[in-house]
């Protein structure tokens, strides 16, 4: 058994993951538009001075003309670096169990069985290297005990990079679990869990992924649950060279998921449907060169210094989270590690 928090979980597997291997467990700068100056060129056309003269006038307006600028600004970068379609028959394949998966006719929608059968899953077409990524999840409803739903990215090298989210079932009346994991090189061993604060079988949520030369940042519907930045330079490791493919699958882990283990999934209840919508690749395509997506360019919004950190905002979003719905963490873990916790968590988070 491995203590994490307030739970006891067991060893577990998903595939080749292991959980536990010891005894326990973006400041845009804005510059004032030309109409805002006070000094105009003279061979400037009359038109254009009478327009100069009336914002003048209406410094207001003035303003007004420059958000709207940078807000056209803005959503035309945002545009030029999305790369999905949000059509799931046309960014991603089928990876398991095809009769386990259903897509709307549009294409918009799609979801994933789990019975005594198969469980199922899907994968995105391209790989990426650092972006964002949103999905829409509705997650299985009831008695989801044993179920876990894994969305996650990974680069399928046998050293592989991996950022996971996974949403652990429970029994009727209890929170589901989200759990969030980091593979690099090969090696996880840094699991964080918290409850969520709202039930997300009733609706769909946002569970995004912002991956950049900076940081990691885990959301749900825009508010940051976990970060991991990136302290390569102080020998911490951290996911920047592989490119990593979307995936999603529905399968049984109830070997541990839920109470660690001894809360086994009811196959009466099964079917077990999890539900996707409304997603967003704004990422850069791998095309076989790193440096193409590590460069400082308008399309990669990502990378630029703004991002390198949160918000305040965000940063009190982040603290609420931990303070209230943290249930594990490993950098609390000090059985597990044995007083010898990895280096990552000694220091800064942002």
């Amino acid at each position: 058994m491995c203590k994490t928090g307030l739970l006891e979980t067991p060893s577990y597997s998903k595939h080749t993951k292991s959980f536990c291997n010891k005894k326990a467990a973006e400041k845009v700068v804005v510059r004032k538009p030309s109409c805002c100056s006070h000094s105009l060129h003279p061979i400037i056309p009359y038109y254009k001075l009478w327009i100069h003269r009336a914002l003048m006038n209406n410094f207001s307006t003035c303003r007004a003309l420059a958000f709207s600028l940078l807000i056209l600004n803005l959503f035309r970068v945002s545009l030029a670096s999305v790369v999905s379609t949000g059509d799931f028959n046309k960014d991603f394949f089928v990876m398991w169990a095809p009769n386990h998966v259903n897509t709307s006719s549009d294409g918009k929608e799609r979801s994933l069985k789990l019975d005594q059968e198969s469980g199922s899953g899907f994968a995105s077409n391209q790989m990426f290297l650092f972006g964002r990524i949103d999905m829409q999840i509705k997650l299985v409803p009831g008695n989801s005990a044993g179920t876990v739903l894994a969305y996650y990215l990974a680069s399928d090298q046998p050293n592989r990079d991996e950022i996971d989210f996974e949403f652990l079932g429970n029994v009727t009346g209890e929170p589901y679990i989200v759990q969030t994991n980091i593979y690099v090189n090969g090696f996880d061993n840094r699991e964080e869990r918290i409850y969520l604060w709202f039930d997300p079988t009733e609706d769909y949520h946002t569970y995004s992924i912002l991956w950049n030369l900076h940081q990691i940042v885990f959301m749900v519907d825009s508010i940051p649950i976990r970060l991991y930045r990136n302290h390569a330079d102080k020998g911490v490791a951290y996911p920047r060279w592989q490119p990593m493919s979307i995936k999603t699958s529905l399968w049984n882990g109830d070997s541990w998921a839920t109470r660690g283990g001894l809360d086994k999934i009811d196959w009466s209840e099964s079917p077990f449907i999890a539900s996707f919508k409304d997603y967003t690749i704004d990422a850069c395509v791998w095309k076989g060169n790193p440096r193409f997506c590590r460069a400082d360019s308008s399309a990669n919004w990502w990378n630029r210094p703004g991002f390198s950190s949160l918000t305040r905002d965000q940063k009190r979003w982040f603290k609420w989270v931990r303070k209230y719905h943290m249930v594990y963490d490993y950098c609390q873990d000090n059985q597990r590690f044995q007083n010898n916790l990895p280096k990552e968590c000694f220091l800064p988070k942002y």
